[in-house]
């Protein structure tokens, strides 16, 4: 009994404690349309929307014992496992669900369960003799869990909106964070761009009771320094990763999958080889991946649909992207990722898909600096750095940003793959810049504790500490669960990663190519040439289309609303909007981030969107 769904919950419990309830749940019914449920008592209110994909016909949540209830959203793989073990230990169960086990479990194992799970989760179990409430989100933060606390109420839900409803959530705008989202594309960390509404991290479990909320960590990335030959290697990676997607194929319904042109997808397909898989695309060739998917089905004889993107349809549907994702984001994908969950959704109700690969296995070119350094980076460090604190005062021409970068240490600079505006370019665009963040404010705490790590294993640490989460798999999760069906990501695995965490740098990354072992391991099974072939990821022509006449006139008037005007210099922005229009410079990763952010403003903020929002 495996539930896609949504969970929500709060304390204390006020008199119409089940209809607040139920509003909340039906804010989040697109997560579980198969069904609801419902507990209540004088401390807690907890609630579940179902989806099905096992044992459809039996259970339903909250499932409680004698004294324990949880909600829970997610997939234990290993609960076969597990159950097993606990029945030698005595306890007896009266359902074949994981989420049984996550009861028996808890009353073996105390808040030492989680150590004992595989799987992608987040839950909350509530003790009716104790009147505390566990909370947990997975290694990785597959699953979403956030919560509200203002000293006086919590409340918890699989996504922001569902505390919409509740009476005491004071829907407010965190601007305190307005820079992190400038510079990296979203919020890295705990924050939201709401007040009091935090994350749960990722492998991390919380504790409320009495009005009090104890957060601990139980799980950290870590690399290992055992490393074995390329050969031992790819066997390994070849033996988990068919591991995995064995364990990922658990339904009682349908598994299809996503397909691009890339490794990560191809590799997947190859293993599973599910009747259906689901590609999208643009007009423009360069964006363009159909035709790659559609051979790759073709070799595998297996189904594939896909679906042109056009302009029109990209842009009518950010409003309600933004609404799904309850927090601003920049990146284009994410529009892709709504289309391609649509067209999934037809058919099946569980999909496969790479999210992952890239940052396990060293799939970003940005992973590769100290080898694109070349001969200058044998250059002793403190040549260099002097050398790039002198760059730093020259004017950005060709070959400036490659000696500053290559003086500086990875701590002092990298945020992430994706960066977009930069400390002084917020300074010179934010109209109050008394709350902005130090690049250590944002990223220091994740470089400590990693003993002897190499370059690219620290930046594999920040981002999948950051991009991993609040980028690539939170729009993995919205956009799938908008359209009712799950997301699986056999990638994103703990025993996946400690693989991976295997690897030395030359394993990962070449001065030819990236994830350069888990291309050898999929060249075992990909019938075609994709495992050659770099990811484009859902590229979007948002560039060319800045400079068209109706999107141009789109982001003018988003870059002229209240609070925009309020925050930003505005007419700074609209002096960068012309200088891209007219091919002066090129800043529409720059101007899209901000035009984002507008439009989910006006999505939660604004009358105009009241009745959605």
């Amino acid at each position: 009994m495996i539930y896609m769904c949504g969970i929500v919950g709060f304390a204390p419990v006020k008199e119409n404690g089940a209809e607040i309830l139920k509003q909340m749940m039906d804010r989040i019914a697109h997560r579980g349309p198969d069904g609801e449920g419902q507990f209540v008592d004088e401390y807690v209110a907890l609630g579940h929307r179902r989806l099905s994909i096992i044992d459809l016909a039996g259970g339903t949540q909250p499932m409680a014992t004698e004294h324990l209830v949880v909600v829970f959203n997610g997939e234990i793989y290993n609960y076969l496992e597990l159950k097993k073990e606990l029945e030698n230990k005595g306890h007896h169960f009266k359902t074949n669900s994981d989420t049984e086990v996550l009861l028996h479990g808890y009353e073996e194992y105390h808040y030492e369960i989680v150590n004992h799970l595989r799987g992608m989760f987040s839950f909350a179990l509530y003790d009716t003799t104790t009147h505390e409430l566990f909370c947990a989100r997975d290694h990785f933060g597959i699953k979403p869990f956030y919560y509200y606390f203002d000293q006086e109420h919590f409340l918890f839900a699989s996504e922001i909106k569902g505390f919409l409803d509740h009476p005491d959530f004071k829907k407010e705008l965190n601007r305190d964070v307005l820079d992190i989202y400038l510079k990296m594309n979203f919020v890295a960390g705990e924050q939201t761009f709401f007040k009091n509404v935090k994350q749960l991290l990722p492998g991390h479990y919380l504790v409320y009771k009495d009005k009090q909320v104890e957060i601990k960590r139980y799980y950290s990335i870590q690399f290992k320094d055992q490393y074995k030959s390329d050969q031992e290697m790819i066997q390994a990676i070849d033996q988990i990763m068919k591991d995995s997607v064995k364990h990922h194929l658990i339904a009682d319904v349908e598994v299809g999958s996503f397909l691009s042109s890339g490794i990560d997808s191809s590799y997947l397909v190859s293993l599973a080889r599910p009747q259906h898989t689901y590609t999208v695309g643009y007009n423009d060739e360069r964006y363009n991946e159909i035709s790659y998917a559609q051979d790759l089905a073709q070799q595998l004889g297996i189904e594939n649909k896909s679906k042109i993107i056009n302009k029109e349809e990209y842009l009518n549907i950010l409003p309600k992207m933004m609404y799904h994702l309850d927090e601003p984001t920049a990146d284009p994908a994410a529009v892709a990722l709504y289309f391609v969950s649509e067209l999934a959704s037809q058919d099946v109700k569980v999909v496969l898909s790479g999210e992952g690969a890239d940052e396990f296995f060293g799939g970003y070119n940005t992973y590769r600096g100290d080898i694109d350094s070349g001969i200058y980076g044998k250059i002793p460090f403190f040549i260099r750095h002097f050398i790039s604190r002198i760059c730093k005062h020259l004017p950005t021409i060709k070959g400036v940003p490659f000696l500053i970068r290559n003086g500086e240490r990875i701590e002092d600079y990298y945020v992430g793959v994706n960066p977009v505006f930069s400390e002084q370019d917020c300074k010179h665009l934010l109209r109050d810049t008394s709350h902005l963040h130090t690049h250590d404010d944002i990223v220091a705490p994740l470089f400590k504790n990693l003993g002897k790590a190499t370059n690219i294993q620290k930046r594999q640490n920040v981002d999948l500490q950051t991009w991993f989460i609040k980028d690539i798999l939170q729009k993995g999760d919205k956009m799938t669960m908008a359209h009712s069906i799950e997301s699986r990501v056999p990638f994103t695995d703990k025993e996946v990663f400690h693989v991976a965490s295997q690897l030395k740098d030359n394993q990962k990354v070449t001065k030819e190519n990236t994830k350069v072992l888990l291309r050898q391991a999929a060249k075992k099974v990909i019938p075609n040439e994709a495992y050659k072939k770099k990811k484009l990821g859902f590229p979007v022509p948002l560039r060319e289309w800045m400079r068209e006449e109706d999107l141009y006139q789109k982001v003018f008037n988003g870059l002229q609303t209240p609070i925009i005007k309020e925050l930003f210099d505005d007419q700074k922005l609209i002096s960068m909007l012309e200088d891209h229009k007219n091919q002066k410079h090129d800043y529409y990763k720059k101007i899209w981030t901000v035009y984002c952010f507008s439009l989910w403003h006006q999505v939660f903020f604004s009358e105009e969107y009241e009745n959605q929002a």
